[in-house]
């Protein structure tokens, strides 16, 4: 790799760091090409990417970056997993480590806030942004009676009391 090359990379990683809400570090030692392979299919299923770095290129990149803070992560066979969506890398890394431990999750950086390898886990648990934009939209389709019922629900009630009270004083 020749210097115009080298510096061709670490702009590239500049953009990759300055612009993803979200990075993930992992080792990948171990893991044969398809396997590789798999992984990077899963990543763009969900609009993400992984990408094998160098380790003082990648440093370098870091430099002046939000993510700066995770600079001494890159030690050994690292790879980073980048994404739009703040969760659909993490969640396919997390899975993908889960079931093939030759993956190391070694942490990561969310909008410029360095993640230890739970955190990151942590962060995979959550729903993405399509699932919370279904749930709101069904939340949004509910049939008009449900809403009526929980409206009318506590006047009912204080009704009840009355007609209650009420009964009491004619009885009495």
């Amino acid at each position: 790799m020749d210097r115009a090359q080298k510096k061709e990379l670490v702009a590239s990683m500049q953009d990759v760091f300055s612009a993803a809400p979200v990075v993930v570090v992992t080792h990948y030692k171990g893991l044969s090409v398809a396997e590789m392979s798999d992984l990077r299919v899963q990543m763009r299923a969900v609009g993400a990417d992984f990408k094998v770095t160098k380790n003082r290129l990648t440093k370098i990149a870091l430099q002046g970056t939000s993510s700066e803070s995770i600079a001494d992560l890159f030690t050994g066979p690292t790879a980073i997993g980048y994404s739009d969506d703040p969760v659909a890398a993490p969640k396919v890394l997390a899975r993908f480590a889960k079931k093939n431990d030759k993956l190391v999750i070694l942490g990561g950086v969310l909008d410029g806030q360095a993640l230890d390898a739970d955190r990151v886990k942590a962060l995979a648990e959550l729903p993405s942004l399509d699932e919370l934009r279904g749930t709101l939209v069904g939340l949004l389709q509910a049939p008009a009676s449900r809403i009526a019922r929980v409206l009318q629900a506590p006047g009912g009630q204080v009704a009840r009391v009355l007609a209650a009270y009420a009964e009491k004083q004619d009885a009495a």
